[in-house]
């Protein structure tokens, strides 16, 4: 069959007739399923044609034996809507993704195998790939424009040539496709330069360009290293994603409207990464590793895109609107919006008080005192079959003095090896951490030399027989460059002195699917009265908010230290202190009129106070 999408030497046509491509980036992953529709509304109200999407592979796939389809998972019911609203659609099906998604989109059990080498012509690894793909790419395939659907481009891969030039691998892929029966047009998508485009492109694709300023300098690129095809920005990195401790990212809408309109006067097609950035739903987004320094995204991926995280029409939006319509015919934005029945400011709900109910310590639960099995050395999040959340470690051991310490506190030092993310440690209750990570332990003397946990004893005693507990955190795997496919957990073990110490219990807590256990857990416990001290922690804290049910929230955490929330027993995803991200949005579907319950597994800040705020909250807390 003859593709919807013909690449010419001056541009595509779409079923014969010359097409410029105004596409914009909007997860189904990151998008409450019942806000789909009204987010590809707003798509089409900014000026776009078409939608773009990678897939999540690990949402699909939570476990080595499960694949859904369903509920935040129904890519195909994803991809109808789309064709009902009348966008095309390119399809990214990954496997690999980056996207600033835990892992670049590789579910955590893959790397139960320490022998598989991801993105490369491994048999392991291309098994488990060839199997996804078996169940995937025919629900790509069969909505795709030749068979009466939407689906007019299919990604191979993704920006491979970031990562390698195995172009056998790429040739598998693009024949694995092919042969799952992909007829539309087939791309690849990779950085502005001719390393990058070396390593990233492949026979039989198109190759399209990642970039989001300079212009000028891709077009003069495309015509020496792609000469003789259409021009397309895959990926206008019109903003940019947050990490935990920095600033929130902007830009100013007059800088990126400028690069969008040299891209469509010269003729080159564009998909805007992001149009619509929404959430990091739960624990799901990911983190870069520069310099052997984790650097954990934030939940919110708003991305300063045109459409706001809540579906807000931001400036950039209108910015971008005046471009398009420059180039194409627009109708007058509010008679558009009218027809597509959307608001222009969607509406949320009004500041207000969140009432603390209840403060309870983690420690004193069942889920925290229950005996579990023992392993030799300290398992991997993965050994455990741990995706996200976290793990506790547990076990009696002796601890001795430093020797050539005259003055000052007795100090027994405990050391933990090429730990990964952050951990909590408890020596007979009482907390000594936390202790951060700085990444693998090839990369960087800090972490090669292991993270060292002072623990003081009682004046006079040169050792003791206590009991450590050691909670860790994934704060997300890395989506991007060659840390990609690290594992979590104390990775090279636990040393005292002179020698490791084995033999830990394992307690996972897989956080997102616990609200429930963690809720009736507190029933029936003691609650912390008065003021909360370090001790106490960590702490699980309820609270309650009204709220209509037909309007999003904003959960002001600002008041809060570290943690996870949930809100009517959905995980609303990660918060920390040190921003920028201070409130968490809550899409309206997840509310319901009258009371909602919140709870708190709250890490490191033992006093916290919880509020409404009426719109989003970026910066850090005043420590």
């Amino acid at each position: 069959m003859t593709p919807a999408l013909q690449p010419t030497p001056t541009g595509f046509l779409r079923h014969g007739t010359p097409h410029q491509i105004v596409s914009g980036a909007l997860h189904y992953f990151r998008v409450h399923p019942d806000l789909w529709r009204d987010r590809l509304r707003r798509l089409k109200a900014l000026g776009c044609d078409t939608v773009e999407t990678y897939v999540a592979w690990n949402l699909h796939a939570p476990t080595p034996d499960t694949v859904t389809f369903e509920g935040q998972a129904d890519l195909g019911a994803f991809l109808d809507l789309a064709a009902e609203e009348g966008l095309d659609i390119i399809a990214r099906p990954g496997p690999y993704i980056c996207a600033e998604w835990e892992g670049g989109g590789f579910p955590g059990w893959i790397l139960q195998d320490t022998s598989m080498r991801l993105r490369r012509m491994d048999d392991a690894y291309l098994d488990v790939v060839d199997r996804w793909f078996d169940q995937l790419i025919p629900i790509i395939a069969s909505r795709q424009a030749s068979r009466g659907g939407r689906v007019v481009m299919v990604q191979v891969e993704n920006e491979y040539g970031s990562f390698g030039d195995d172009s056998e691998y790429l040739a598998h892929l693009r024949d694995g496709l092919i042969a799952r029966g992909i007829d539309e047009l087939l791309v690849t998508s990779d950085g502005p330069s001719r390393q990058w485009l070396q390593g990233g492109t492949i026979d039989g694709a198109l190759a399209t360009v990642n970039f989001g300023s300079r212009t000028e300098d891709v077009l003069e690129l495309a015509a020496r290293e792609l000469p003789d095809q259409p021009l397309m920005c895959m990926e206008f990195w019109n903003g940019w994603f947050d990490h935990w401790g920095e600033e929130h990212h902007t830009r100013s809408a007059a800088s990126a409207a400028a690069e969008l309109e040299t891209m469509l006067s010269a003729g080159m097609s564009v998909n805007f990464y992001m149009a619509h950035g929404g959430t990091n739903i739960g624990l799901l987004a990911g983190a870069n590793n520069t310099d052997g320094v984790l650097e954990p995204t934030t939940t919110s991926y708003d991305y300063d895109a045109p459409i706001g995280e809540d579906g807000t029409l931001t400036d950039k939006f209108h910015a971008f609107r005046e471009v398009i319509a420059r180039h194409r015919e627009l109708p007058p934005l509010e008679d558009h919006l009218a027809a597509l029945g959307l608001d222009a400011a969607p509406s949320a709900e009004p500041a207000g008080d969140v009432e603390i109910l209840s403060r309870t310590r983690l420690r004193d639960t069942a889920r925290w005192t229950g005996r579990a099995p023992v392993h030799t050395t300290p398992p991997a999040f993965e050994e455990v079959g741990l995706e996200r959340g976290l793990l506790l470690y547990r076990r009696d051991l002796e601890l001795e003095r430093i020797d050539d310490l005259d003055d000052g506190p007795t100090i027994a030092p405990l050391q933990l090896f090429d730990l990964h993310d952050r951990a909590w440690v408890f020596v007979d209750g009482h907390p000594v951490g936390p202790v951060a990570s700085t990444g693998n332990s090839a990369v960087g003397a800090r972490a090669e030399l292991g993270h060292l946990v002072e623990v003081l004893l009682p004046e006079g005693q040169d050792h003791r027989t206590v009991t450590v507990e050691i909670l860790v955190e994934n704060q997300g795997r890395t989506n991007f460059g060659p840390m990609l496919g690290e594992r979590k957990g104390i990775l090279g073990g636990v040393w005292h002195r002179v020698r490791w110490y084995e033999n830990w219990e394992a307690v996972p807590w897989a956080l997102e699917e616990l609200a429930d256990d963690l809720t009736a857990s507190v029933a029936g416990l003691e609650p912390v009265v008065g003021t909360a001290e370090g001790g106490d922690l960590p702490l699980l804290i309820t609270g309650r908010f009204e709220a209509t049910g037909e309007r999003g929230a904003h959960l002001d955490v600002s008041g809060a230290g570290h943690g996870v929330a949930w809100v009517n027993g959905t995980c609303v995803g990660r918060y920390w202190c040190i921003g920028p991200q201070q409130a968490l949005y809550i899409p309206a579907p997840l509310l319901h009129g009258g009371t909602n319950d919140v709870l708190l597994l709250e890490l490191e800040q033992p006093e916290v106070s919880l509020s409404l705020a009426s719109g989003p909250l970026w910066g850090a807390q005043e420590r």
